[in-house]
């Protein structure tokens, strides 16, 4: 979790002013916090957190405290492999959160029936994920989306328009969820090597071997 603190100032005499800082990870917010209150010229600090929601310093401490016992520092890997032969898709993801000070490390696989394309079987992937990080019980935070499909992260986004029908229907689909767990997607495009983890779970998803699987790391 991220905050942007916005302090201010009160100098001796004169008008205030007010100075917003970097992102930054909310310990060391809060630590920057504790020093600027140390210089006796806070007449105000505010904490801005990625979805835009202001905190005192008081609410910022008890919601970093609540946040620690819930899934947070999402990333999220996803990837579709596709049989044309067979109209199957492959499904695998990867997710990384913290939760308790611990790290911990999911990878599941599914195979799908009755798949048209290796674009449906991406965008089947991505809404297999979401519905992992509902069942993780994540709400209300920022998640990075990280795969190497070009077409479901740019039509996600919104860069680049989507004209068939049937991605439309899965746009609204994870559009409707996201919003509904109240996730703050962060989309990031990477290589296939990258994303090998999730690229390997499809490909064993294909070839009938299920993978669950989520531990400590």
């Amino acid at each position: 979790m991220q905050f942007q603190i916005i302090w201010h100032y009160q100098p001796p005499k004169g008008k205030s002013c007010s100075f917003t800082s970097e992102w930054l990870e909310a310990n060391a917010a809060l630590l920057l916090a504790t020093d600027l209150e140390r210089t006796g010229r806070v007449k105000e600090l505010q904490f801005v957190d990625e979805q835009q929601q202001s905190w005192t310093l008081k609410e910022a401490k008890k919601l970093l405290k609540e946040v620690e016992t819930e899934p947070h520092d999402i990333i999220a890997y996803f990837d579709g492999g596709y049989n044309k032969t067979e109209k199957l898709a492959g499904l695998g993801i990867v997710v990384y959160y913290k939760k308790n000070g611990k790290h911990f490390r999911i990878r599941q696989n599914e195979l799908l029936q009755e798949i048209t394309s290796n674009n449906e079987a991406e965008y089947a992937a991505f809404l297999y994920v979401v519905d992992q990080l509902e069942l993780l019980g994540a709400h209300h935070l920022k998640v990075v989306f990280r795969g190497d499909s070009q077409v479901v992260l740019n039509q996600l986004s919104g860069e680049w328009p989507c004209f068939e029908d049937q991605f439309n229907r899965y746009l609204d689909r994870i559009e409707e969820k996201l919003q509904k767990l109240g996730i703050s997607p962060v989309y990031e495009a990477i290589s296939r090597k990258q994303n090998q983890e999730a690229d390997q779970l499809a490909t064993q998803a294909l070839q009938g071997i299920d993978i669950s699987s989520h531990a400590e790391r």
